[in-house]
């Protein structure tokens, strides 16, 4: 590959971990007039600096290009509602935030999570870049600027309201290219004693489960705690404490503080103790991703034609980024799939993108009945399955691609 600068360290990039090839953009759902108009398609590798270990891919395309307009919707999720509440009831509590309190929640989405502390009486305040998404927040009374983050928007926000005792980031850290622009901008924003939390998808579970579907250009980045310390340190900021979560297939939940406001737990200690242990910074832990990856490839597209000579139907659950990747990679369209099921009705009506699946109505599973559905949000199995009871019970079954392909 060609060496790029980190975005984090500015030391040159060398090291490929996987390569995705021309792909297009995974949330760019199409509608039916797109269809037979050409369809741009970005290279997507992901590489790893060999100084400060951050895995990044190695080209971006423009956040005004991937967030301008979005339709994921946040609130369609039963888990995300549910992981949301308890989040920032836990924050209340430990935090002891009350009406005096002041919280920002960087890419605030429709308000799935600023809606519990609206109702608590906290004053709170969302920053969504999509247009479209920040009026259904405003809409449901939350408030929201369709602005996108940085140092700038930082001192605005102080100069109209105050600092933040509490800033939220949930799956935008690892969006923002400009990343040391972002956490400037946190380092300008919070308030002295305040924190900020983030979430984001781990890579150790990207790498040790095969998570690769994760990978899509909104993604720029993909963390562990080794490649964050000396991202933050720079800025006059420290890791306080990290929590791993299961959403979304394994995440961290990271603290961070002014640096010296508050002492380190010891679960970063722990946490950063076991990830040198792994090796997350060397590249031996990296190598033979690319095989791995290729094996359950190959296995799921071994079963879907054997499934398919044998005359049985399959679609696919769920119109996800991840979906996106898998089906252009491995190759997988409407040769094999009817359809792709979805309970977000902003989805539905438009196709997917680079395998143009029309995009239905989740209970079109139930409706057509195929045999089989490849469950492209896999990360959200337990839910899925208990939503589609009556299509399993009609004999349905789910195909499972990761982290091993199998059939529930």
């Amino acid at each position: 590959m060609s060496p790029f600068t980190c975005r984090s360290c500015g030391t040159p990039v060398r090291e490929d971990i996987l390569d995705l090839g021309l792909q297009p953009l995974a949330n760019n759902l199409l509608r039916p007039e797109d269809i037979e108009k050409p369809e741009p398609r970005f290279p997507l590798r992901v590489a790893v600096c060999a100084d400060c270990w951050l895995l990044q891919i190695t080209e971006v395309v423009p956040p005004a290009t991937l967030f301008s307009e979005y339709l994921y919707f946040s609130s369609f999720s039963d888990a995300l509602l549910r992981h949301a509440a308890n989040a920032a009831a836990r924050y209340q509590h430990d935090f002891q935030l009350g009406k005096n309190s002041f919280v920002v929640e960087i890419a605030s989405n429709d308000g799935y999570l600023l809606r519990n502390f609206v109702a608590a009486g906290i004053p709170c305040l969302g920053i969504e870049p999509a247009a479209n998404i920040a009026a259904v927040a405003v809409q449901k009374g939350i408030p929201t600027l369709s602005r996108f983050f940085n140092a700038e928007l930082a001192l605005e926000v102080v100069d109209r309201h105050r600092r933040p005792d509490l800033i939220l980031g949930n799956n935008v850290f690892a969006h923002v290219p400009d990343i040391n622009g972002f956490v400037a901008g946190l380092k300008t924003l919070l308030a002295p004693t305040g924190r900020v939390v983030l979430e984001f998808p781990y890579a150790c579970d990207l790498i040790e489960h095969l998570e690769f579907d994760t990978i899509y250009h909104e993604h720029v980045y993909y963390f562990t705690l080794y490649a964050l310390i000396p991202l933050f340190e720079r800025h006059g900021m420290a890791v306080t404490d990290v929590e791993r979560i299961a959403i979304h297939g394994g995440s961290l939940r990271l603290s961070v503080s002014h640096a010296g406001a508050r002492e380190r737990t010891a679960a970063v200690d722990h946490l950063l103790a076991e990830e040198k242990g792994k090796g997350v910074h060397t590249l031996a832990y990296y190598e033979g991703f690319t095989q791995q990856v290729l094996r359950i490839r190959d296995e799921l597209v071994a079963l879907i034609g054997r499934l398919k000579s044998e005359g049985k139907s399959i679609a696919a659950y769920g119109a996800s980024a991840k979906g996106s990747t898998l089906l252009n990679f491995y190759g997988i369209g409407r040769e094999s799939l009817d359809f792709v099921a979805d309970r977000s009705t902003a989805k539905q009506g438009r196709f997917t993108p680079g395998s143009h699946l029309p995009i239905v109505a989740a209970e079109e599973l139930v409706r057509q009945r195929p045999a089989y559905a490849l469950l492209l949000t896999w990360n959200f199995t337990a839910e899925i399955l208990q939503q589609q009871q009556t299509y399993r019970d009609l004999g349905g079954r789910f195909i499972i691609p990761l982290p091993r392909v199998h059939i529930i």
